[in-house]
């Protein structure tokens, strides 16, 4: 198994895993499944700011992680949201686990403090797999999204990143300690 950064030559792959988690399943809010172009942007747009890490083997991208923006104000720059999707035959082998570790790590490394996990209600599966990473449930928002005729609640999760301290370091780039675009990443032994 190969973990890197994602390019924008891995966004056919990541379309293809993300398609069923949009299309017949309210686990996306989206309704339409991005393009390929659509995908390649979003992952361009967050390098070096946020990773998005792509787990392949044998030349095939089985799933990817990333963080993005929790929003927009300065003041909530310290947290990011973090995403798994898997290929559906990838699916309850541990791969969802290794990402988000290793995705948590470097998270870290940048000084994000926050890390929120958003899944649509009922998921026993991402909610099992927040838990394994040690994100802890904190919110539920009742009947908020309305998708395939039906209406869902969307839970939140939370884990803590880096230590927080007074003054607080602004997080930094994946450039600004040391990671480049085409970078294999090494999984950190389990604790």
């Amino acid at each position: 198994m190969i973990f890197r950064f994602a390019n924008k030559n891995d966004a056919e792959a990541c379309a293809r895993i993300y398609a069923p988690f949009v299309d017949g399943s309210a686990v996306s809010f989206e309704t339409t499944p991005p393009s390929p172009e659509d995908m390649a942007k979003r992952i361009e747009k967050l390098w070096p700011t946020h990773p998005w890490i792509i787990a392949e083997e044998d030349g095939r991208v089985l799933g990817y992680a990333y963080g993005s923006p929790y929003r927009e104000r300065k003041a909530y720059q310290w947290a990011v949201e973090v995403t798994v999707y898997l290929d559906e035959t990838a699916r309850r082998k541990g791969l969802g686990r290794r990402l988000y570790r290793m995705l948590m790590d470097i998270l870290t490394e940048q000084g994000f403090t926050k890390g929120y996990g958003v899944v649509t209600l009922p998921n026993p599966a991402s909610a099992a797999l927040h838990e394994a990473v040690g994100f802890k449930p904190f919110a539920v928002y009742r009947d908020i999204g309305f998708k395939n005729g039906a209406w869902h609640d969307v839970g939140w999760w939370e884990g803590d990143l880096a230590p927080l301290s007074l003054p607080q370091p602004e997080p930094v780039s994946l450039t600004d300690i040391g990671y480049c675009p085409d970078a294999e990443l090494k999984e950190k032994p389990a604790s």
